[in-house]
């Protein structure tokens, strides 16, 4: 459709996003009344929220409005799969300014309803506002299917350390986009698209996982939310993270440690997850560390000593180019 947002009206707009809309059995009513109804036969829901808001996380030069809606889906429900739950339904907030072309827009929802589609999720209900900046508000929710939530809180000293997903791939694609490069492809649609393994979230609490977090803000950082609620230390070793060679490549063009990528990097999604140490893991775990007593305060070492640099993302701290 062309023209603009402003154009075009909010309830418009309003009927623009929502035509494009698949749904799940999961969802009794969709978008269209005063609120969405979605079962939950567990009888517990899991929910999160998060923003992303232009210039800060995400560039219309680097990225295409599809991208932006598959990666703001994504981190969403990676939240979701990291408790343990099955995500089932999405809520979009979205304030754009009266410009904006709606096909912007629509392009948007396009890639957060195919992201919700890869996790069995559907989009049903929200709420558009004009505003200065683009900003994508997520809300979340998922199934535990009798299941309990796998918090941060309960990893015991002699749990192992275990991980899937990718670590670092997005951090290399966002040092390859701010040096002005589109290659290697791989690392830069890592960046854009984010890809969690959604799957390994309710695996994981069904092999007796202790806790979980995914990766969002850096390996070390939410180790490090898992160590301080758990009490313990967490201990990774360096030997037993993969580091692809084309990310060792990069690493060396642009004068960077790719250990730092993976250590501190952040936005892959990935799933980490302590477990007792006879739990037998699928293939698709990688064993990369071990839980100990905290030798004082609770804390992430790396080969057994603290980890000085940068642990990862904090949105309060100093602004940089928008990831």
């Amino acid at each position: 459709m062309k023209g603009t947002v402003g154009e075009l009206g909010e309830f418009g707009l309003i009927r623009e996003l929502t035509s494009r809309l698949t749904t799940t059995p999961a969802v009794r009513l969709g978008p269209g009344d005063d609120a969405a109804v979605v079962t939950a036969p567990d009888r517990r829901v899991v929910a999160s929220t998060d923003i992303l808001l232009e210039g800060r996380h995400f560039r219309r030069d680097w990225s295409t409005a599809y991208d932006v809606g598959r990666k703001a889906a994504a981190q969403n429900l990676a939240d979701i799969a990291a408790m343990g739950a099955v995500p089932t339904a999405l809520l979009l907030g979205l304030v754009v300014p009266a410009e904006l072309p709606v096909t912007w827009a629509g392009e948007l929802m396009d890639g957060i309803r195919d992201e919700c589609q890869v996790a069995g999720a559907a989009v049903v209900g929200g709420d558009v506002v004009r505003g200065d900046t683009i900003t994508v508000a997520i809300t979340a929710l998922g199934d535990l299917r009798n299941h309990e939530p796998v918090t941060r809180a309960g990893a015991q000293p002699g749990d192992v350390v275990a991980v899937t997903g990718w670590l670092g791939w997005s951090a290399a694609g966002y040092a390859v986009l701010s040096r002005g490069f589109r290659s290697p492809r791989a690392f830069v649609e890592a960046h854009r698209r984010p890809e969690p393994p959604y799957h390994a979230g309710p695996a994981a609490a069904g092999l007796g996982a202790t806790a979980m977090t995914d990766v969002s803000d850096g390996l070390v950082a939410d180790l490090g939310h898992i160590a301080e609620a758990s009490k313990v230390r967490i201990d990774l070793r360096s030997g037993r993270i993969d580091i692809p060679s084309q990310m060792s490549d990069i690493g060396q063009a642009v004068g960077v440690d790719p250990l730092q990528w993976v250590l501190t990097g952040g936005e892959d999604h990935a799933i980490v997850a302590t477990f007792p140490p006879d739990v037998k893991l699928p293939a698709r775990w990688k064993v990369i560390g071990e839980v100990l007593n905290p030798s004082a305060l609770p804390q992430v070492t790396v080969d057994g000593a603290p980890w000085t640099s940068k642990s990862g993302w904090d949105h309060f701290g100093d602004i940089e180019d928008a990831q």
